[in-house]
């Protein structure tokens, strides 16, 4: 059994040749790359506003439409969940702080 976020992932990336006229994540990768990441950006700060609103509902859809923005680019640069969750496992124990200063040597 998948998750939602699995199965919305292969929605996208099934989606992604569609005809942009009956499909929202054609459209959007039909204007490109820069653009997918705008919109990512656009829905990153409204979810950042809908945050100190207090309004909990509003924080919900607002991060639903990040997270559907955010793997529908990174299914435009190759980038998958199992990529995702993988360094989130090998970051899994290590202090934030610890893993934040390695990555500034690196």
């Amino acid at each position: 059994m998948t998750d939602t976020l699995t199965r919305l992932e292969q929605t996208i990336l099934a989606r992604r040749e569609a005809d942009p006229e009956t499909s929202y994540v054609a459209k959007l990768r039909a204007k490109g790359r820069e653009k997918m990441a705008q919109k990512l950006g656009e829905e990153a700060t409204e979810t950042v506003i809908a945050a100190l609103s207090g309004d909990k509902a509003a924080l919900t859809g607002e991060a639903a439409d990040l997270l559907f923005h955010l793997i529908a680019l990174l299914a435009d640069c190759g980038v998958s969940l199992d990529d995702i969750r993988a360094e989130l496992e090998r970051r899994e124990g290590v202090s934030g702080l610890d893993e934040k200063a390695g990555r500034s040597k690196s």
